[in-house]
């Protein structure tokens, strides 16, 4: 009965027959870092940690490969054209009947968030580049604001003529779109603005920051409505459903609150991943379900209808990253550091690394079903305890500049080790 009632759950989605009942969608090699829903309700994008993007219509995606790099937003332009764009610094417009696209432009930095303009002619694109790029969509040349802090997040006024701003400096800054001039420093958070809802139709304008804080206040004066900050930090994902009638603001402890916003009052508080924050949010065409991602490799659909009965999921096998107590220190600093990007099978199974079995004595660039960046296809490294060692005491970035390995280390050299040992039992050569 239960699987009977997922699967329900999924036609209800593609088919709009079923609402308010609980489905995911799997098929990712790595997190989900956005979501979109067609304007006709009946489609849904997923923007992955796996270079890829999920173009759902039915129980099996079509998987648009374009990206270089994580995709970290994706927005619909019609049921037919979309734009992504992501780490590769890269925006990119679908044409989702052919599954092709074209490449509108680069930043030169991450590209964090997109937005539609209201005509649907151009999509803004929010960058830590420290700009607003302003992309037409049918010919044109595109813009580019200077904000001068990694931007988060972007809006268009209702109006399309202005742009809201949210970056890392905490400040939302409100913007002429065609000339690019500051027209007002609008707000001043004392933490960088992640998220950024506008709903002039209803009057008012939310916003979510590193610290935690989660306000609301009127689009025209910044005057305060409603402090809806708890103690979870940070704010990392938000959302409207279509009719304004609901708020849904994803943090980092993998929490999503519903707040009704005729009074701001809280409507729902669920966990809804099984691991870490959320990176991605959408309400469905017809408000019933709010589609959440995060570390997982699915996209969690939750019905709002009877949050009392939502359905809770299980791991299935897998650990969480938090609470593992029989796991050891290395199967740990893998499921923290590797696990996001690389299997231990004997495929890349569509993550954004390759498999790490076999890894010792590996010539680096050289599994057959990863496509490496150039850097690694000419280096000289060898995978060794040695060179694993040093690759995390001094960061991708410095041990092989260009790589597209996320920045990151483990500074304790018994972490390392600990790691190290946890790779050899899947690989036997011994060096």
């Amino acid at each position: 009965m239960r699987a009977v009632a997922l699967f329900l759950g999924f036609l209800g989605w593609a088919t709009g027959a079923v609402a308010g009942e609980f489905f995911q969608l799997t098929g990712h090699g790595g997190p989900i870092k956005g979501i979109a829903v067609s304007p006709d309700g009946r489609q849904i994008l997923t923007a992955s940690f796996d270079n890829s993007l999920g173009f759902w219509r039915d129980q099996e995606p079509l998987w648009l490969e374009g990206h270089e790099a994580a995709v970290n937003s994706v927005v619909f332009v019609t049921d037919t054209l979309a734009v992504s764009a992501g780490d590769d610094f890269a925006v990119r417009l679908w044409d989702l009947s052919a599954g092709t696209s074209q490449l509108l432009g680069q930043h030169k930095g991450k590209v964090m968030a997109l937005r539609v303009a209201p005509d649907g002619g151009s999509v803004a694109s929010a960058s830590w580049d420290g700009t607003v790029g302003i992309w037409p969509l049918s010919g044109g040349a595109s813009r580019s604001i200077q904000v001068d802090s990694n931007v988060n997040d972007v809006a268009f006024a209702q109006d399309g003529a202005a742009l809201f701003s949210a970056s890392a400096d905490g400040k939302i800054r409100l913007y002429d779109t065609a000339t690019g001039d500051l027209r007002q420093l609008f707000l001043t958070n004392g933490f960088g603005v992640n998220t950024l809802v506008l709903r002039e139709d209803l009057g008012w304008l939310a916003f979510g920051a590193v610290d935690g804080v989660t306000k609301i206040v009127t689009p025209d004066t910044a005057e305060l409505i409603k402090d809806i900050t708890l103690e979870r930090r940070p704010i990392l994902a938000m959302t409207s459903s279509r009719d304004g009638r609901h708020l849904a603001v994803g943090d980092g402890e993998g929490y999503i609150l519903m707040l009704n916003t005729e009074d701001w009052s809280i409507a729902n508080d669920i966990r809804a991943t099984h691991r870490g924050p959320i990176w991605a949010l959408a309400f469905s065409a017809d408000g019933e379900n709010i589609h959440a991602g995060g570390l997982d490799e699915a996209m969690f659909s939750w019905p709002l209808s009877d949050p009392d009965d939502t359905p809770r999921m299980v791991a299935e096998g897998r650990a969480f990253l938090n609470g593992n107590d029989s796991a050891s220190n290395g199967e740990r600093q893998f499921q923290r550091k590797c696990s996001i990007c690389h299997t231990l099978t004997g495929d890349s199974a569509r993550r954004a690394g390759p498999t790490l079995k076999d890894v010792f004595g590996r010539e680096a660039g050289t599994v057959s079903d990863y496509s490496y960046s150039d850097t690694l296809l000419t280096s000289d490294v060898i995978w060794t305890s040695q060179t694993i060692d040093a690759l995390f005491d001094l960061g991708p970035d410095v041990y092989i500049a260009g790589t597209k390995m996320p920045v990151q280390r483990i500074t304790r050299a018994e972490d390392r080790a600990d790691l190290i040992a946890y790779l050899r039992l899947y690989s036997d050569f011994e060096d």
